[in-house]
Parts: C-alpha cells; structure tokens; sequence
C-alpha cells in the first residue's frame, strides 16, 4: 500500500484498503477558518445541538476576517469565539497567520495524520505526510464533530516526479505553476497524488509545500510528499518538546510500484513563469506578458507570505524603491514568520523601499479586509487563485507569480522578472531607494 492507503486502513481499523473502496475513517484534525467555522457553528448547533466530545480536534484560525471592516462581520467573530468557548475548540484569533501556516506553526498537524477542511487548500497539509482533503462544513457539523469521523472513497495514486536542476532565477513556485500546465487543470480528477523524484528530494519543507498546494487545480482529492528526514527535521521544530511532538516511525508507503500512474517531468528548462487571468491553468513566461502595468503586487496567501519570499523580495528590493504607481503589500504567513523578518531586519529594509506590511493574515484573498480591485486594476501576487472578481471588479486582472517576480514586478511598476530588474538597475533604469547606494553590482540575476 501507498501512504494514503496506509493512512486509511489505520484510521478505519483495517489490514488494508484498495482503490475505489469506501472506508469509514476516524478524523485526526479539523480545520477551520473564520467564515468556515460559522458555517459549521450555525448547522452544528440547529442539527446537533450537543457538547462536542472531543473539541481538541478542531481547530479554528481566525484569517478572512483579521480585521473586520462592517459590523456584520464583527459580529461573525464574536459568535465564532462564543461558539469555541462553549465548546473548548482551539482558537487561534486575528493576528495568528493563515489558517494552514498557522496551524503547522502551532503543532497540530503531523504526519500520518487525517486533516480535513472546508477551505479547498486543505490538502496543502500532504507536505508533511498527512491525507488532507477539503469536506463541506455539513460534513463537519454531522460527522466530524459529533462522531470523529468521515468517509471516503480510496483514491488512485498518480506519482509525479521532478527531475532535473532549474535555471538561476526559477523558484519551486515557478515550477509548481509551470506543472498546472503542463498536466492540465482538472486532469487528475479525485485523485491522490504523490510529489517524489530528484528535485521535491532535495526540496526544503516550504518549497515542498507548494506543490500539495496544486491539488485543487488538478482536481485531486489529495496531494503528499513521503516523509522523510526534512520532513522530521521540520517537526522538530514545532510545539511539543524536543521530538516536536512526534514520537516513533515516520509512516512511509512500500514503495513506488504503488502508484497507479506515473508521471516524469524535467524541469531543467523551466524559467520564471506568471500565471494569468482567469486560471491558474494559463501560465506563460514572464517573458511573454512583461510589461504588463500593475498597480497592485502582493506577498501573501496560502502559498505566499513565508520568510523565504519576504527574504527574496528584500534581496530584489535592496538599493531600490517600489514604483510611484504601484502599491507593495506583505503578508506574512504567521506571526513566527514575521518575528523572523524582523530579528532579521527585513521588516525596516522593505518598509523604507516602499512596502506596506499588513498582520499575519490571508491577506487580500477574496478581498474581505483588503485588496479589492476596481474595473482595469491588475495584481501580481504569490496568491493560490486569480479568477475573474477574486479580488474585487470581475474586470479587474490577478497574476500570479514568485516572490522575486512579485516584488521586481512592484520596483517596475510592471510585470518583469527579477533578472531583468537586475539588468535594468545596471544600466541605470531602475532608481535607487533614497538615501543608499545604487549597488549596481547587486542585481539580481
């Protein structure tokens, strides 16, 4: 069996399933944003009405509403916190971070795990070896509160292996975006699929966390990486103790003829890529919408906001200032990763470039407390999805891209990627920030 398999077998009580079966499997983690988990309170409370046997399942992230612009939405955290105290459910109020970073920070996923979510992201947790999938809020007020548990159908497994080193200036969001297109969206319909090869082995547990993130856009039920030692590595750095909170074997599957299908790509030639409206599907090189004027670029989103993508843009941004017509925000992914950018000093340098930093949050996704376009506005941004009236107007643009792309983009005041950034700052064409040195020498290639 595959780790998805072995998964649920154990979560069932089972020796073993199979592709196609129906198990019935105990739930490990709940997770719950701020418009998820009213949903949820409302149905659980008019359907259920009971105390929650085991509250600790759950955990709710307060990271839509981080600062409530109207009344109503106010009101909608006021009644998520009276329902959490009610019934002991883990709170993690305005300010924590994005609901998946925020609760990976906090220890309460771990592999092997069944995590499951109303946000359609939820599989991102596959990372760290988890079954992570998205459930209707139904699911969760009727199943997995009362009960613990859930159904599911045993997904096929589809392994896609990345081989291959990518050029100077590809990030593993450049690849991760370039792979939506190359398998087509919606092509892996409900199926699991496993990241492996040469190139996720080496990866850090950030940039392997990019490609679960792929899951909805290829129509998957799920999305893993095998855990290995960086995956160990990363547990031990959470909340728990020395082990992280882990203790015995890391679950692995038996090996790779248990996927069904295989799927090999080189991503030696991959180069900085941009996602265009209205899908993630539609991604082109940088080189190919350069130019394009945006008035908006941002570092937020379940993909975004991490201190590896703060640090780029700082790097991209040293000795420059963000253009007059476009605005830079930050969102950093939790509040460890903006106490870092700032033990590190990154939090003054983009400040002084131009950026504006906004909470540990979701930031502009669905433009609830920020981030509304009017009519012909266009975004560059290290968000999950760009369809029409995500941000705002329905005539509005979002493009998604890298941290270097996003923050190049910001200094240009136009879509470029950060190597032209460098080559233009050389020959004079990018103005310095005031009051430092222009640092030709340091562009980024």
């Amino acid at each position: 069996m595959n780790l998805v398999e072995k998964i649920l077998a154990r979560a069932s009580g089972r020796a073993s399933v199979e592709p196609g079966e129906i198990v019935i499997a105990q739930v490990d983690r709940l997770l719950m944003h701020d418009l998820s988990g009213y949903l949820t309170s409302e149905v659980y409370e008019r359907r259920i009405g009971r105390p929650i046997p085991d509250p600790e399942r759950a955990v709710m992230v307060f990271d839509h509403h981080f600062s409530p612009p109207t009344e109503r939405q106010a009101q909608i955290l006021e009644a998520n916190r009276a329902w959490a105290r009610k019934h002991g459910i883990t709170l993690l109020d305005c300010g924590n971070g994005n609901l998946h970073h925020a609760a990976v920070r906090g220890g309460y996923v771990r592999p092997g795990m069944i995590v499951v979510g109303s946000d359609s992201h939820t599989p991102v947790h596959g990372a760290l070896g988890t079954l992570a999938v998205a459930l209707g809020n139904d699911s969760h007020a009727g199943t997995v509160l009362p009960h613990g548990k859930a159904w599911f159908r045993v997904p096929e497994t589809v392994r896609i292996e990345l081989h291959g080193t990518p050029r100077p200036g590809t990030t593993a969001r450049d690849v991760a975006l370039w792979l939506v297109a190359q398998i087509g969206e919606g092509a892996l319909n409900y199926r699991a699929l496993e990241f492996a090869g040469p190139y996720v082995k080496q990866a850090s547990f950030w940039d392997r966390w990019l490609f679960p993130l792929l899951c909805v856009d290829l129509g998957a039920k799920c999305a893993y990486v095998e855990p290995d030692e960086v995956t160990a590595a990363f547990v031990r750095t959470l909340p728990g103790g020395p082990s992280g909170g882990f203790a015995g074997e890391l679950p692995r599957g038996d090996g790779a003829q248990d996927a069904a299908t295989v799927l090999r790509y080189d991503v030696g030639a991959v180069v900085p890529q941009v996602a265009c409206p209205p899908t993630v599907g539609n991604t082109k090189p940088v080189t190919d919408v350069a130019g394009t004027p945006v008035g908006w670029a941002e570092l937020g989103g379940h993909g975004g906001g991490r201190i590896e993508d703060i640090r780029e843009a700082a790097e991209v941004l040293r000795g420059r200032r963000v253009h007059p017509h476009t605005r830079l925000n930050i969102v950093p992914s939790s509040r460890e990763v903006f106490a870092e950018a700032v033990r590190e000093g990154l939090v003054a340098s983009l400040h002084e470039a131009g950026a504006t930093w906004f909470p540990p949050s979701t930031g502009s996704n669905q433009a609830i407390n920020m981030g509304a376009m009017a009519a012909g506005e266009a975004m560059v941004c290290t968000h999950s999805r760009n369809f029409p009236g995500r941000n705002g107007s329905t005539e509005a643009a979002v493009y998604l891209a890298s941290a270097g792309t996003v923050a190049a983009s910001a200094v240009a005041g136009e879509i470029t990627g950060a190597a032209l950034v460098g080559a233009a700052r050389a020959h004079g064409a990018v103005p310095a920030a005031k009051g430092t040195d222009t640092g030709a020498e340091r562009g980024v290639a």
